[in-house]
C-alpha cells in the first residue's frame, strides 16, 4: 500500500482484541466442508460482530484460488483475497480474506483466513 494509507493503532475509541476461539469452527458451502478447526482465532473489533480467523492449514486443499483484489484497513493492514471454489456449485469470488502482513496489533492473524458469513455457513460447537 502507498504511504497515503494511514496506520492507526487500536485504542479506547476503536478496540481490537484477538484471542483463541473457545469453540470448534466448521465452515461449509452447501454440503461441502471447507474448513474445520479447534485452532481458530476470534477477532473482536469495535462494535462489529466477531470474526473467526481459521488457520490456512485447516482449510481443505484445492478450495481456494488466489484473487487479485486488495483492500486496506488502517487498523489491520492490507487484505488479500481468495475465491472459494467448492467441489459443488459455483465459485464464490472474494469470499475469503486474509492479511499477509498484518499490523503488529493483530499480528496473530498472520497465516489465518476469514470467510464472509453471507457466502458460507460458519457454525460453532462448544469446546470441551
Amino acid at each position: 500500500m502507498s504511504a497515503h494509507c494511514p496506520h492507526i493503532e487500536p485504542g479506547p475509541d476503536h478496540p481490537i482484541a484477538v484471542e483463541p476461539a473457545a469453540e470448534h469452527i466448521t465452515v461449509r458451502v452447501g454440503s461441502v466442508v471447507v474448513a474445520e478447526t479447534d485452532r481458530a482465532l476470534e477477532l473482536r473489533e469495535a462494535s462489529y460482530p466477531p470474526v473467526y480467523y481459521v488457520p490456512l492449514d485447516d482449510v481443505r486443499p484445492g478450495l481456494l484460488r488466489p484473487n487479485d483484489a486488495h483492500t486496506y484497513c488502517p487498523y489491520k493492514g492490507e487484505a488479500s483475497y481468495y475465491d472459494l471454489v467448492p467441489s459443488e456449485g459455483p465459485a464464490l469470488p472474494g469470499a475469503v480474506w486474509y492479511y499477509p502482513v498484518p499490523y503488529p496489533a493483530v499480528a496473530a492473524i498472520a497465516g489465518y483466513v476469514a470467510f464472509y458469513s453471507d457466502r458460507v455457513a460458519v457454525t460453532t460447537t462448544s469446546g470441551a
